[in-house]
This record gives C-alpha cells, structure tokens and sequence, in this order.
C-alpha cells in the first residue's frame, strides 16, 4: 500500500510565499461516537478567487514517523474547490466507515491551494500552499485519558523522546520539559512537539546536547491535551 510521509503540521503552508488568504474552521475535527458527518468552512476574504484540491487521508505512525495511506473510510466532498473573493465553500466529511469501535482513528485532512491559470509570479514560479486539518472520529472509550510511556533515548546522534501511547485517545505534546536527579532542567520543545497517536509509538528528536548526561531518575513535565503533567522517563543510552 502506497505510503505518505506527513510533512505538514497542523495548518502550515508547505511552501514558503506570499501568505495565503485562505481561512479555514475548525482548525481541528472530532467526530463523536456515533456521529457520521461533520462540516468545514473555508472563508476566502481575498480580493482574487481561491482554488484548491481536497482530499483526505488515513493518519498512522509507524517506524517512529507519521505517515498518510489512502483512504475510503472517510470522504471530503467537494474534492475539488473554487472560492470566489470575499466568499466562502463549505466541505462536507462523511465517515462510511467506523472503523474499530475501541480505538480513536485519526485522519488528515489536505487542502491544496492551488493556482489559478493567469497567477504566476514574474519569475515564473507558481506558489503552491497547503494546510493540514486533523480529524479524529472517537472511540466509546476516547473520554479516557491517553496512557502515555515516556524514553529518553541516546545515540551517536544525540538524544530522542520516543512515546509509547497505549490508550484509546490521541496524545497531542507540547511544552515539554526534564529535571534530571541533580537538579538540572533541560527544555526539550517549547512550542508543539507532535502527535503520539490511540495505540501507536511516535519518536521525536528533542533539542538537548549530545554530551549531555541525563542523571536518573528523569521528570518529564509537559502538556498534553492542554492538560499539565508530570511523570517519569526511562533512560537508555545504549548504543
């Protein structure tokens, strides 16, 4: 099966241009148990027409990175999308399929903007950008918290945070921190650090040295789901 590595955070342009006009709501989608559709509004308050291409993918994590597989199991309509200036399109998410009932299943959502025939920068170079929405269709039991398993791994390049989620409920990370035995802090990620998916393992490069010696036992505090925590972190720093 064709795989795609997710490039693209949560609404971020893949190029870097001119900024965009579009605006795009929710930046977040959940579908709850039970809920078979849901409705995305892109507003265009530009002065030229808008034009783009929706699609939606499956959203896995596997060999520690993100990954996008094509899927049926949840459909964007209308795939193809002409926004006239100062209006707005709506696109319509229908789930025909559920999928496993106990376990959160995670999608992207693509828009890419595309350009219109007479739009061209003067050096020839067309400004193509793209934003990236993710859509959660919950489980019966994605009320729960994430549980969450924390490693701070070392090798010859330096240091990774690898997150084992082994709930039914995404992990979205950000904010985070260690305090090692001695006292030391270290701040690993200030902003967003990504996504560790219902049941999956993801892997993150984390901003310490690479001589740096985490003294255990670690603290790891840091958000997620916007809620504060603090737990512990195993190290390995075998090679």
């Amino acid at each position: 099966m064709r795989r795609l590595l997710l490039a693209v955070g949560l609404l971020t342009p893949c190029v870097i241009g001119r900024a965009s006009s579009l605006q795009i709501s929710p930046v977040m989608i959940e579908l709850r148990h039970g809920e078979g559709a849901a409705t995305l509004t892109l507003k265009n308050p530009g002065e030229r027409s808008l034009y783009g291409q929706v699609r939606v993918f499956r959203w896995d994590q596997a060999n520690d990175q993100d990954q996008l597989l094509p899927t049926q199991s949840l459909v964007a309509s209308p795939p193809l999308i002409e926004i006239p200036a100062h209006g707005e399109q709506y696109v319509r998410l229908v789930l025909s399929d559920r999928g496993n009932a106990n376990q959160e299943q995670s999608y992207r959502l693509l828009i890419d903007e595309l350009p219109a025939a007479d739009n061209a920068d003067e050096n020839g170079v067309t400004i193509r950008l793209r934003y990236s929405v993710p859509v959660f269709v919950e489980s019966d039991g994605s009320a729960q918290a994430p549980a969450l398993t924390w490693h701070a791994l070392h090798d010859t390049e330096g240091w990774w945070l690898r997150v084992t989620n082994a709930g039914r409920r995404r992990a979205r990370i950000s904010m985070v921190q260690f305090t090692a035995a001695d006292g030391k802090t270290y701040t690993v990620e200030k902003g967003l650090l990504g996504y560790a998916l219902a049941g999956q393992t993801m892997q993150w490069r984390v901003n310490l040295d690479s001589h740096s010696a985490l003294k255990a036992p670690v603290t790891i505090r840091a958000n997620v789901n916007a809620l504060s925590i603090e737990d512990h972190v195993a190290i390995d720093t075998s090679p």
